[in-house]
């Protein structure tokens, strides 16, 4: 009989939280009227979706009115990009970002640059930290529109200075967008930013919810065609059985963030010690210290990262890659590759609520021989 599967692939989606489970149920049967109509059933999904703004508001620290939802924290990310550059283009065209964004804000930097506008990339070091001399330098050029800096890499998990990043904004009156897809729910967001985006699936809400958050005197433009819902910020109306489901989740996930952190901090220690260790030729990527509490990277040479992956997978483990080696493209991430760190073999391990330490402790236990046998197939022995 096979072990039963362990998912260790939280910073792509994370499972269903129970709240968000609950709520959903309860919001089909309340809430799938137009809560822009005047009758009864569309008042009571008024009520609900105002509700789930509020709740949403008050975790991130800000007024509902700054909170609009969307139909997912890619479509959140091009509007705060595009958006924000739009409301600012009589000031310039140029849009600063980190080199390691997620490909949501790079793709919407390239429709930015097809258009005619300008983008600039800031360096990180090696473990994945933004180069704040660079930054600082980068957004004080003359037409910088709007700066876009993510809280925490998504392939990595490498926290960035972004309160020193956004003091650096402030000083020359540049709006900040951070994207903090994988902070919001787990850890807390530092200040200073103009526009947030974050994403329902990564903290145990339902697919299919972003937020896009933009504070109150920013200049921001709806890159969309005018829509009078969701204060114009994205068009269409919202998922609100999904959208009060993923506000449930955010508060009760939020609420539990910082016991959850204390748990799977020290399991993270444990695999990367642990691999690095116990994995010849391994290297372990990331800051060991200034990093999400919940999720691991580590690159292994001589090993092809797509078999890699199906192999963990054939032994009842779902972990994800940072390296884009695994598509057709055979282009590294381009995280990794900014980073100028091991990109073969890349498997990203990150950790729920739902992982126990059993969990982590049979994979470490499996993976040396999972490596070493994708190494013997490739005819790479003796290490």
């Amino acid at each position: 009989m096979s072990a039963s599967p362990v998912y260790l692939d939280a910073a792509t989606a994370a499972p269903m939280h129970p709240v968000a489970r609950q709520a959903l149920l309860a919001a089909l049967d309340d809430g799938w009227a137009d809560p822009g109509k005047l009758y009864t059933q569309a008042r009571r999904a008024r009520q609900l979706l105002d509700a789930a703004r509020e709740a949403t508001a008050s975790t991130l620290g800000v007024r509902a009115d700054e909170v609009s939802f969307t139909p997912s924290g890619t479509t959140a990310a091009h509007g705060a990009v595009l958006g924000g550059l739009a409301g600012r283009h009589r000031v310039g065209s140029t849009l600063v970002h980190s080199a390691i964004e997620h490909s949501a804000v790079l793709h919407a930097a390239e429709r930015h640059v097809g258009a005619g506008g300008t983008a600039s990339a800031v360096p990180v070091d090696r473990s994945g930290r933004l180069d704040l001399t660079a930054w600082s330098s980068a957004v004080r050029a003359p037409g910088v529109a709007l700066a876009a800096l993510i809280t925490a890499s998504h392939e990595v998990g490498t926290v960035q200075p972004v309160a020193e990043a956004a003091a650096a904004c402030a000083d020359v009156g540049v709006p900040l967008y951070v994207d903090a897809a994988q902070s919001v729910g787990r850890v807390p967001v530092p200040a200073g930013w103009s526009v947030l985006t974050a994403s329902a699936h990564k903290w145990g809400g339902p697919p299919g919810v972003g937020v896009l958050a933009v504070r109150k005197g920013t200049r921001w433009e709806s890159p969309w065609p005018a829509d009078e819902r969701e204060s114009g910020r994205t068009p269409g109306v919202v998922n609100l059985p999904a959208v009060v489901a993923a506000a449930a989740s955010l508060r009760a996930a939020a609420a539990d963030a910082a016991a959850e952190a204390t748990r799977l901090a020290p399991l993270v220690d444990r695999i990367r010690e642990r691999v690095a260790a116990e994995v010849p030729d391994v290297e372990v990527v990331g800051d060991p210290v200034l990093r999400l509490p919940h999720l691991v990277t580590f690159s292994c040479l001589y090993v092809d990262g797509e078999a890699l992956l199906h192999a963990l997978d054939r032994r009842g483990f779902a972990v994800s890659s940072g390296s884009s080696c695994t598509s057709s493209t055979l282009r590294p991430s381009h995280v990794l590759e900014a980073m100028g760190v091991l990109s073969h073999g890349n498997v990203r391990v990150s950790l729920h609520r739902e992982t126990t330490e059993a969990d982590v402790e049979r994979f470490l236990t499996e993976l040396p021989n999972i490596v070493a046998g994708l190494r013997a197939e490739a005819g790479v022995v003796g290490l």
